[in-house]
């Protein structure tokens, strides 16, 4: 089970990855950075991806249940919003929630190279270190 410089090495070395961190986003604190910023500057990067995390795990519109008339509840386990994607001109932000047994409050971001990165690989390696990473 990987600590936070570990999961962030992993991470690195996807195709196309230029910068990854782990983000608390309740305070917009980088907890651990590896790479690139796509700012230069870690925790400004980290302190913007944290209100978009925030508006994602907060709002209705992406909180709420499925289809009601399906039969989704809502209540099944896990946060309620898996990972976000956000395609730039340059690259892919990828920003993976973390389940933590305290307050889940952190998240993964992985700044991809839009030409080499693959996306769907990214997708679902960060699914692996969201679940394999050890907090505290």
């Amino acid at each position: 089970m990987p600590g936070i410089d570990e999961c962030l090495m992993e991470a690195m070395a996807l195709p196309g990855a230029r910068g990854a961190s782990l983000v608390d986003w309740t305070s917009g604190l980088a907890l651990g950075t590896a790479g690139d910023s796509p700012v230069g500057d870690h925790e400004t990067t980290a302190a913007e991806t944290a209100e978009l995390a925030r508006s994602a795990a907060e709002f209705d519109s992406f909180t709420s249940a499925g289809d009601p008339d399906a039969g989704d509840t809502g209540d099944e386990d896990g946060p309620p919003v898996e990972d976000l994607i956000v395609t730039t001109r340059a690259g892919y932000h990828v920003l993976r929630f973390v389940e933590t047994s305290f307050d889940s409050s952190v998240f993964l971001h992985l700044w991809l190279d839009r030409d080499s990165g693959n996306l769907a690989l990214a997708r679902i390696r960060l699914r692996d270190l969201a679940e394999r990473l050890v907090l505290g």
